[in-house]
């Protein structure tokens, strides 16, 4: 299927004008509801809003003299008109899914408008892959935006990944229909210390009047903050605390404040609003990562406009920063973002503000869901070959590979460990006293293995190490090539056994999440596209999901959301400790470090 542009405003203008001035039928004709004027933030009732060619011609108490034979009416009477929700900062290939399979999943929840930044594919598959991406986000009905990749690796001299971006790809991807503006710059400190091919990225997504996107991953908030700031990046979503909201939008950024799967921001940030008073225009709502599980059964941008609204934010405040607040920011406030002429009329009708049920979604003035069910078609991309065999280990695996040989004549030794924090993306930087067994340093008590399995250019490359705070036990292993965002291979295990058994299926079907447990397969979800993402249904991959949570429970594991925490254990652009293809490093000082330390 090719894609069709989506009339502009100049070409659909005549018709638009005729529509409001009744010399022209409208298509539709949405009647008596409550509008949500997110310019005004105000609620007023029994309004109507006509939509002619995909958006809205005319707003106001009375559209009777934009109906004709022709036009469909939908009643309204006692529901609130409120603005397609937008989410300012994600990444699909984080929910297991297509773009058209994450169409499909969020849809019914309210979601229209995506800025999604394909960077995990850039990884596996460089330019092409983010062309693929982006061409499918094309072919939906919804409007999906593309930020074009800037870091790959997110860290040069720290991580190996399939493809690097070039800033010559970065110029390129600008001149493509649909995107936005440049992913998210996790290489801060390149920009700090004045990096040429950082610079040189931002520089030709400004020549092209785009947006750049900011990832500030650490906490120092005085001249290297400025710095970065200075070098371009209009946005962050890496706060954690009301002090990082607050410098943000002091400094002319966006605060994101993300609600994912696995990432609860907004609570520990909103209070810049809801507390301190600061002016809510610079605030933006956004999932960052959400998988299938969390889609199907929780929602997506409603979900993350609920939390805020229980965090104490007034509801509209609340529904700006998922709607105007996001458009104004990427420069699309006359496309999107509110209900007023000439906007596209993307539209969510619901009966309550503060649950915020989702009960009809329009979008480009469509019905595309009702009460919950998809009433449109998500078309698929057909996806070459080259994308669904990414997974090249170089040889098999067995447990020789994951041992880790101790200091000669040693009974203990000291390790670096990494920490996982729930529901935070950075990790802890700690040490562990472990036993030596038969010449290999062996994990104990909540210290288990982890290792880090080249899959790009058949090394055989395996760098292990340690990590804390699954709580696994027993003989198991975990594997996954989602492993952000080199996207080599995470196998973590208290077994090496297992450990092989999981590496070696992934690489047997193409990529994907397994969990074994004395040499049994307990869940297995498929993941054939660049070994990130799945074509089929969400529900069917959020039900082997859950199959995979309920397995990590099963060997001892009770992390809200630790897959999610398993596949950032390579991210080494978040603080404090992380596995790479090239060994242990420690994200404060963006140096690798050795695992192994003597004991005082």
């Amino acid at each position: 299927m090719e894609y069709t542009p989506f009339p502009s405003w100049p070409d659909t203008a005549p018709r638009l004008i005729a529509v409001a001035a009744g010399r022209e039928a409208a298509d539709t004709v949405i009647r008596g509801g409550i509008w949500v004027n997110v310019h005004s933030r105000e609620t007023l009732p029994d309004h109507d809003v006509a939509i002619i060619a995909g958006r809205v011609a005319f707003v106001g108490p009375d559209a009777s003299h934009c109906i004709g034979s022709e036009t469909r009416i939908i009643d309204a009477r006692g529901r609130y008109m409120i603005p397609g929700l937008c989410d300012a900062h994600m990444h699909i290939e984080s929910g297991m899914l297509t773009p058209a399979e994450f169409a499909r999943a969020v849809i019914p929840h309210g979601t229209t408008s995506m800025f999604t930044d394909p960077h995990e594919i850039a990884n596996v598959l460089g330019l092409e892959g983010v062309r693929l991406m982006h061409d499918e986000a094309l072919m939906q009905p919804v409007n999906i935006f593309t930020q074009m990749p800037s870091c790959a690796p997110s860290a040069p001299g720290l991580e190996t990944t399939g493809y690097e971006i070039t800033p010559e790809d970065v110029a390129e991807a600008m001149s493509w229909p649909g995107v936005i503006g440049l992913g998210e710059m996790m290489n801060f400190p390149g920009v700090i210390n004045g990096d040429p091919k950082m610079l040189a990225e931002i520089a030709a997504t400004q020549r092209a009047g785009k947006t750049v996107g900011g990832h500030y991953a650490s906490p120092d908030l005085g001249s290297d903050f400025s710095a970065y700031v200075a070098g371009g990046p209009a946005d962050d979503h890496e706060g954690t605390c009301e002090a990082d909201a607050i410098a943000r939008v002091r400094q002319g950024m966006r605060s994101m404040m993300r609600l994912g799967s696995a990432w609860y921001d907004v609570k520990s940030q909103i209070t810049a609003v809801t507390e301190k008073g600061l002016d809510p225009r610079n605030f933006i709502l956004c999932t960052d990562d959400c998988h299938s599980g969390t889609l199907v059964n929780d929602g997506h941008m409603n979900r993350v406009v609920r939390h805020a609204i229980a965090c104490g934010c007034d509801p509209l405040v609340a529904l700006q920063m998922a709607t105007i607040n996001t458009a104004t920011h990427f420069g699309l406030e006359r496309e999107i973002g509110s209900i007023t002429p000439g906007r596209r009329a993307d539209i969510v009708l619901s009966s309550d503000l503060t649950d915020l049920p989702i009960e009809t979604v329009i979008a480009r003035g469509r019905v595309v869901a009702e009460n919950g069910e998809v009433a449109v078609d998500c078309p698929h991309l057909n996806w070459p070959a080259k994308a669904r065999d990414t997974v090249h280990l170089g040889h098999e695996l067995t447990s020789t590979d994951f041992e880790i040989a101790a200091p000669t004549g040693a009974n203990r030794v000291r390790a670096n460990v990494i920490g996982v924090v729930e529901n935070q993306a950075p990790t802890q930087a700690l040490q562990a006293d472990l036993p030596i067994v038969e010449g290999l340093v062996e994990g104990e008590g909540d210290v288990c293995q982890i290792a880090l399995v080249e899959r790009h250019r058949a090394t055989g490359g395996v760098v292990n190490a340690f990590v804390s705070g699954f709580g696994y036990r027993g003989r198991m292993a975990m594997a996954s090539t989602v492993a952000h965002d080199s996207h080599h291979m995470i196998v973590v295990g208290t077994d090496r056994d297992q450990m092989a058994l999981a590496a070696n299926r992934l690489a047997e079907i193409g990529g994907g999440i397994t969990i074994f447990r004395d040499g049994e397969e307990l869940a297995l979800v498929e993941l054939p596209i660049a070994g990130l993402m799945s074509d089929s249904p969400a529900t069917e991959v959020a039900t082997r999901a859950e199959q995979m949570v309920k397995a990590m429970q099963v060997c001892g594991c009770h992390l809200n959301n630790a897959y999610m925490q398993h596949s950032l254990l390579a991210l080494v652009v978040i603080p404090e400790l992380r596995i790479s293809d090239l060994g242990l490093v420690d994200v404060r000082t963006f140096k690798k470090i050795d695992l192994l330390e003597p004991l005082s």
